[in-house]
């Protein structure tokens, strides 16, 4: 079974590392207007892939069940917490989340993919989805 998320989920990890890898200490730093920093989007980034990892880990043991999800609820209580981070552990953290969960992604089974996809869960198989509205967001805070 070829699913169609994989390569775009490749070439979002490719361009979140070269731009992680091309930020200073200094854009870390810098803020959106609702008072993120570019290194708490990182760690935005590194929550959201870690809870898809965690949830595809529970579904493969256990079949899917609900996981409702209230994004603004959790991204707001998240933000102090992605904001006290270490700038380059966030984007260490982004990382090595990223690069775990595209491989997870990669190799889910074709019965587990078809039952999390006829479940009433949102879950986002395309992680690039995400990943370029935030580096996006991220190059308009950095102006590049």
């Amino acid at each position: 079974m070829s699913f169609d998320f994989i390569q775009p989920n490749n070439a979002s990890r490719q361009r979140l590392e070269t731009f992680i890898n091309s930020l200073t200490d200094d854009d870390f730093t810098r803020t959106n207007a609702q008072g993120w920093t570019v290194s708490a989007l990182l760690g935005h980034l590194a929550f959201w892939d870690q809870r898809m990892l965690v949830l595809l880990r529970r579904w493969q043991e256990d079949g899917v069940d609900e996981s409702p999800v209230d994004p603004d609820m959790i991204n707001d209580s998240l933000r102090p917490l992605c904001l006290a981070l270490e700038p380059r552990a966030a984007a260490d953290l982004c990382l090595a989340s990223v690069k775990e969960v595209d491989a997870a992604l990669a190799a889910v089974s074709p019965e587990l993919f078809e039952a999390i996809q006829a479940s009433p869960n949102h879950f986002r198989f395309n992680r690039s989805l995400h990943r370029d509205d935030h580096l996006s967001e991220i190059a308009r805070i950095l102006e590049r």
